[in-house]
């Protein structure tokens, strides 16, 4: 009865937060699940109608939506790719003893507590800049053409910076899991003869599946949010080349004025954003069972 008790009282004070999640959850949602059945423009207040699922056909039948999809995917594949890959790296690298390994780990998780537009322009006006950035420089000194990256490559470009902010997360995580491995089996392979390739394939890439694959997942759910980087940098363009779910979300309801097609076009990115999360768990379920 008391252990009953405890649980009963327990329940009760976490109650309001539990409550407060929801209300902080479900409200939003379920107003812009409200929205998206109606033919509601900012420039005509007073004229909302019922349309039913119309937003969702013009938003799901627009041409600029499967540039979007396409684009979300690509970018979301490509900085997995680079934070994934780069973080094992800069993760083995980070677990060698050398001198000044404090202040090189300090540096490189650095880039993760950058405000996502500040390193925008950073990288937009210092660095990609045509004209006066550090790449069109380099090209100079070099002899070559300085390269457009934001013109000729905008989704490329929007990669390699969200990629920049999200490899001090992989790193950390990837590096946890390896100072987490026992260190007799590496010394034990080593006396076996098996070279440092072979160490690295059969014993620390398996130690560090679990910890990869739960990068993937995070990253994978912010990652479908992308917005401020291409808001700052390129806009979309040139044309739709570097336009995502969310940035055509913003475009239909905030620029367009068109909230019901703006509020479509947001639950068809939650719903993929869950059918890809879904998925991943699922992945990782199987990944912790073996």
């Amino acid at each position: 009865m008391a252990t009953q008790a405890s649980r009963a009282a327990g329940r009760l004070m976490l109650s309001p937060a539990v409550i407060l999640l929801l209300a902080w959850m479900i409200v939003p949602l379920a107003m812009t699940l409200y929205f998206s059945f109606l033919r509601y423009n900012l420039l005509m207040p007073g004229m909302e109608e019922w349309t039913g699922f119309d937003n969702y056909t013009y938003f799901l039948t627009d041409p600029a939506f499967f540039d979007a999809l396409t684009n979300t995917l690509l970018l979301v594949v490509g900085v997995l790719l680079i934070t994934t890959v780069g973080g094992i790296a800069l993760a083995l690298l980070l677990d060698q003893p050398f001198w000044g390994q404090g202040i090189v780990r300090v540096l490189v998780i650095a880039p993760f507590f950058v405000m996502p537009t500040v390193s925008a322009l950073v990288w937009k006006n210092m660095f990609m800049n045509p004209v006066n950035g550090l790449f069109a420089h380099l090209a100079k000194a070099l002899g070559l053409q300085p390269y457009d990256f934001l013109g000729v490559a905008p989704l490329f470009s929007i990669t390699l910076i969200v990629a920049w902010q999200w490899l001090p997360f992989a790193t950390l995580i990837l590096l946890t899991a390896l100072q987490s491995l026992d260190s007799e089996q590496l010394e034990a392979a080593e006396m076996d003869g098996a070279s440092a390739l072979s160490r690295f394939r059969h014993i620390m890439l398996p130690h560090l599946a679990r910890a990869a694959t739960v990068v993937i997942l995070i990253q994978t759910i912010f990652l479908l949010s992308t917005f401020a980087e291409i808001l700052v940098t390129t806009n979309g363009g040139p044309g739709t080349a570097s336009t995502t779910l969310t940035y055509l979300v913003y475009v239909q309801s905030l620029l367009q004025f068109d909230v019901g097609g703006g509020a479509a076009g947001g639950i068809v990115a939650v719903i993929l954003a869950n059918i890809v999360a879904i998925f991943l768990m699922r992945m990782i379920g199987r990944n912790l069972e073996t």
